[in-house]
């Protein structure tokens, strides 16, 4: 058995390889990539591989379990590089893949396709067919530096902990266990054009697939395309302030800006704070006096966080 595997950069001769999903790429996964630029300088090995998965392993094990990303994978491999990986490999995760034993494991990807001198994994790190395989079976083979859990305020920070922050709204506890702020990107795509008749243009954000979205309310924060970043009130939600039906929307107010068009940008919208849950109004006056007042926090958050 093989595997389809993609690699977005350049393998050495011989390479320190860091495994995991990295879904986030939060504190924890940073640490191990961390641990493994140690294990690189430490040796002869001129390159760092970060080996992940894509589908996540849940949606072919167990659909019905598949967890929102935190990350596309584009995202997560440009975050892998930024962290110090030289090269990143992303191994197709399907039936075939997940038949693989321990050791084919080992010496079809590792050994054979990635050159693998030494071997970085979290002390939770299993693989292969029904996850039998652990950071032992690996040290038997190749040299294997196994990194403890990260904590933050008394629990590990895994990728599940920063799915139920966000879904819970509360992107403050995943800045800090992200090491960064939480961000959404997408296509700039039109609306209902509403908030333009009302005073507050908004963005409305065509966020990619699966993604995890934070829970509905209104946040401080800002929107970026390339070359140019501005604070923004963001908003999630249904505006159930209006009539009708319609799904979830992410879409940011630029503050005090009128005059952009932003339609068919590709933008990233960056989450600071977290300001109110979304509450439907008895009508439009006392909608924009709301608004009011979250567009002045934004303001003010923003312009004392960069």
């Amino acid at each position: 058995m093989s595997a389809s595997m993609k690699i977005y950069g350049e393998l050495g001769a011989t390479n320190v390889v860091a495994i995991g999903i990295f879904d986030g790429v939060h504190l924890g996964h940073q640490q191990i990539i961390a641990t493994a630029v140690k294990a690189k300088a430490d040796s002869n090995s001129p390159k760092l591989v970060a080996l992940t998965f894509d589908p996540h392993p849940t949606a072919i094990l167990a659909p019905e379990k598949e967890p929102p990303r935190l990350t596309t994978l584009e995202d997560r491999v440009q975050l892998l590089q930024a962290a110090g990986a030289d090269a990143v490999a992303v191994i197709k995760f399907d039936r075939e893949f997940a038949n693989l034993t321990p050791a084919e494991f080992i010496e079809n990807i590792l050994v054979d396709k990635l050159s693998a001198s030494e071997v970085v994994v979290g002390e939770n790190f299993t693989f292969g067919n029904i996850a039998a395989g652990t950071s032992k079976d690996l040290a038997e083979v190749l040299p294997t530096h196994v990194v403890s859990l990260v904590e933050s305020i008394g629990e590990v920070i895994s990728s599940t902990r920063i799915r139920n922050l966000l879904i819970a709204g509360d992107v403050t506890q995943v800045e800090i266990l992200l090491g960064r702020r939480f961000t959404l990107t997408g296509e700039v795509i039109h609306g209902e054009a509403r908030g333009r008749t009302i005073g507050y243009p908004t963005a409305n954000l065509k966020a990619a697939p699966k993604i995890c979205i934070p829970a509905d309310g209104v946040y401080a924060g800002w929107l970026s395309i390339p070359g140019d970043r501005w604070p923004a009130a963001i908003s999630i939600g249904t505006n159930p302030t209006f009539p009708g039906e319609r799904g979830r929307q992410v879409e940011a107010y630029v503050l005090d800006r009128d005059d952009l068009e932003l339609y068919g940008e590709i933008a990233t919208y960056e989450f600071g704070l977290r300001l109110r849950e979304t509450i439907a109004f008895d009508g439009l006056d006392p909608l924009l006096i709301q608004m009011a007042q979250d567009c002045d926090q934004a303001r003010k958050y923003t312009s004392e966080t960069k």
